[in-house]
């Protein structure tokens, strides 16, 4: 098992020079190829009416959105070219023998986020940016698009490019089904890591196997992984998680999405949210 096929979301905002860079790094990790991916909302076309009733033709409206839509296409594929470019990335249809990464970019018009999760079904790894406060781009709705319809592990990356991804992997276990098939998904990383620690903050545990029980069942994978337990306090469970990788100098975050329903976390809030609001490194989620 690994992670020879990213899709990447490329769209206009300003993380997407770190949602590139870690594509990378892991197509630098697994020899993957990068397909990258322009997906735009599903938005309905809304025929406005100008001052004093004046009428503005539909035709005229549709014809201009597409056209924005057209040339936001263009530039979003000039700038991923120029990425792969610039850091010495192939194209697909140039790749030499022995080349260890490649890149290519789905021409398709796409309009809909679901699309990522059902284009995303024949890939082993979906990249998308963490949405930001304040921000309509990156999308909440691309995120979760690709999380629940595509059955395949996401990678969300921070506000800022990393210098690395993968050394030091944490794995906030709290007990969960959803945390367990993220264990799974991720063994390519967790296999090529050279520290694997099993984070469980005890107040964010739900019935289940032990954080112990779990480095146990990978050490017979011929992972050598460890244990860390802590107390959330006063913190929410998901700072306790996001300090605690600080403090262990991790690169990537292993985490169950949602083991708790998004309504709840949306009314009272969860490790999940609090992650997807406040990540400032790669975390690979599943659901």
């Amino acid at each position: 098992m690994t992670m020879r096929g990213i899709l990447v979301h490329v769209d206009e905002h300003q993380a997407l020079p770190s949602v590139l860079t870690c594509a990378l790094l892991v197509a630098r990790r697994f020899d993957s190829q990068i397909d990258g991916l322009h997906a735009r909302p599903g938005a309905p076309r809304i025929i406005p009416v100008a001052p004093e009733g004046a009428f503005i033709p539909a035709s005229e409206i549709v014809e201009d959105l597409e056209r924005a839509d057209r040339d936001l296409d263009r530039q979003l594929r000039e700038r991923y070219d120029a990425f792969m470019r610039e850091h010495g990335v192939p194209a697909v249809g140039s790749v030499l023998p022995g080349a260890e990464v490649a890149a290519a970019w789905r021409d398709e018009t796409v309009t809909g986020y679901e699309a990522l999760g059902s284009l995303g079904r024949a890939y082993d790894l979906i990249a998308v940016a963490r949405p930001l406060h304040g921000a309509a781009v990156p999308s909440m709705s691309a995120l979760e698009a690709a999380l629940f319809e595509s059955g395949r592990p996401i990678l969300i990356a921070p506000p800022v490019p990393p210098d690395k991804l993968g050394d030091v992997v944490v794995i906030a276990w709290n007990g969960s089904t959803e945390t367990a098939r993220t264990i799974a998904v991720a063994m390519p990383f967790l296999a090529a890591a050279e520290t694997v620690v099993v984070l469980s903050v005890e107040d964010g545990m739900v019935p289940g196997p032990s954080g112990s029980e779990i480095a146990q069942g990978l050490v017979r994978n011929g992972i050598a992984a460890r244990t860390q337990q802590v107390r959330a306090g006063e913190r929410a469970v998901g700072a306790a998680i996001l300090e605690q990788c600080a403090a262990l100098g991790a690169d990537l975050l292993l985490k169950g999405a949602y083991t708790h329903s998004r309504l709840r976390q949306m009314i009272f809030g969860g490790a999940t949210s609090h992650i997807l609001g406040a990540a400032e490194l790669p975390v690979i989620m599943a659901h």
